[in-house]
């Protein structure tokens, strides 16, 4: 059968497409797309002469071949990703071609599963932490969001700088949501102005993303200055060495790729501060909020945790003894998926999902639809964590679920997100009960998925 050319979607308005649509509310939008115009879809947005076009991808056949069969057909060539480097980087998230080659050999052997279980100490020391906080909690009462922001701030802090996690939390914290607000309209935006020019908007910008490469820059530089003088002091015999993760990014090399110079080792800092933390801020927030609005899920949860040894905070070796709490944050990931959607830019016309998609065109995937997609989820916006057990996940299509993408550029973090959020999770619950204050969380589609009011939850302490 001939691949179908002329791609279906909605006619919008006249002169601005469905700019507004997505303007207003994007997920929704996206949502609408497919149950009126099927699992490929095309939408126009902005006046005519700069108009962007946005094919969206909603089935999982679909999905599997822009991010893997036909994956090098796709690049992160689109302006988002543009807008993204020139505010956080060349890292492994933007990189592309022989340069995120490079830098995946040589940063892949930091998160292999048995490197990334010896991070599960930080991990617990934080959470540990915030259970302390919520008991001066005023009236019991915590915004799950905002905890969890902090929660895995301080947590991918503490692992990348060691002791020196105090450093980087309230810079990141007060100026990243600036660039990423930037980065986001801009990234979208058919007509940009250009950077040089001095709007505020610019401004507050720029500023937001110097302050947060100075201090990146300032503790690369101290460490790299204090190893110096170790190894200077040592005499002759090996100087003790760091085993944070900036320690062991500074240290990567091999014969064939080298090491990463003080430009790159920074852009790699960035990534796992920014990409390391609001994804999992996210996930972790939303299963305490879905857990607090499911009585029967929470009871489940609880027994789970209270289940593990007391006396000591769990460790990566409890993992496989949290299958459900694993399945809840599955669930969750399915529900609101920390990237709600992907972009990439075709270099040649391909067939997806029988249908044509032309050379240069900007193409989205996007969880937030895809993962609620009633052909591959019975009853879809219901939270079911038994979804994922064992036989439903080998029921299911690979691209049904895919919050950490997929193909070569699956995200290299996807087991610290994991370890991370089941073990801060499980020290939580084993803490407190939990009673949902707000119902509804607003939402809105950034960098990130991004709560635009509080999801407030009453915590209360468990004997």
């Amino acid at each position: 059968m001939a691949a179908i050319t002329e791609i279906p979607g909605p006619k919008g308005l006249p002169l601005l497409g469905s700019a507004l649509d997505l303007r207003r509310d994007s997920l929704e939008a996206f949502l609408r797309a497919r149950r009126d115009h099927g699992d490929v879809v095309r939408l126009s947005a902005g006046p005519p002469g700069a108009r962007s076009v946005l094919h969206c991808v909603f089935s999982a056949e679909g999905v599997q071949q822009i991010l893997a069969s036909q994956g090098a057909n796709f690049r992160k060539d689109n302006q988002f990703y543009e807008e993204l480097r020139q505010s956080a980087g060349n890292g492994l998230l933007t990189a592309q071609d022989a340069d995120y080659r490079r830098q995946r050999r040589l940063i892949q052997p930091l998160f292999t599963k048995r490197q990334v279980d010896t991070y599960a100490a930080a991990v617990t020391l934080e959470a540990d932490g915030t259970v302390e906080r919520w008991r001066d909690a005023a009236d019991g009462v915590v915004d799950v969001v905002r905890e969890m922001d902090r929660l895995a701030l301080r947590t991918v802090s503490r692992i990348l700088f060691g002791a020196d996690v105090e450093a980087a939390v309230d810079v990141i914290h007060d100026n990243f949501p600036v660039v990423s607000e930037y980065v986001t309209r801009r990234g979208f935006s058919p007509v940009n102005p250009p950077r040089s020019w001095p709007l505020p908007s610019n401004r507050r910008a720029e500023a937001a993303s110097r302050a947060v490469y100075a201090v990146c820059d300032r503790i690369i530089a101290e460490r790299r200055a204090a190893d110096a003088t170790a190894g200077a002091a040592s005499t002759g015999t090996a100087a003790t060495e760091g085993d944070d993760l900036l320690s062991l990014l500074s240290r990567a090399s091999s014969e064939e790729d080298g090491s990463l110079d003080a430009a790159e080792l920074r852009d790699q800092v960035l990534v796992f501060l920014v990409a390391g933390h609001e994804t999992t801020a996210t996930s972790m927030a939303f299963a305490l909020h879905l857990l607090a609005r499911h009585p029967e899920a929470r009871k489940r949860a609880h027994e789970e945790a209270d289940r593990l040894p007391s006396g000591r905070a769990p460790s990566a070796a409890d993992l496989d003894e949290l299958p459900y709490l694993t399945r809840v944050l599955k669930e969750t990931m399915r529900l609101y998926p920390a990237a709600p959607v992907f972009g990439r830019r075709s270099v040649e016309a391909a067939e997806i999902d029988g249908h044509l998609i032309p050379a240069g065109a900007d193409v989205l995937v996007l969880p937030w639809v895809t993962h609620r997609h009633p052909d591959l989820w019975n009853d879809p916006d219901r939270f079911d964590p038994d979804r994922f057990t064992p036989e439903q996940e080998a029921s299911r299509h690979r691209y049904a679920w895919f919050p950490f993408g997929g193909g070569p550029r699956a995200c290299i973090g996807q087991h610290f997100s994991m370890l991370e959020s089941v073990l801060a999770l499980a020290a939580l619950l084993r803490a407190y009960d939990l009673e949902a204050v707000d119902t509804e969380v607003p939402l809105t589609a950034g960098i990130t998925l991004q709560a635009t009011g509080p999801a407030r939850v009453r915590v209360r302490a468990r004997g």
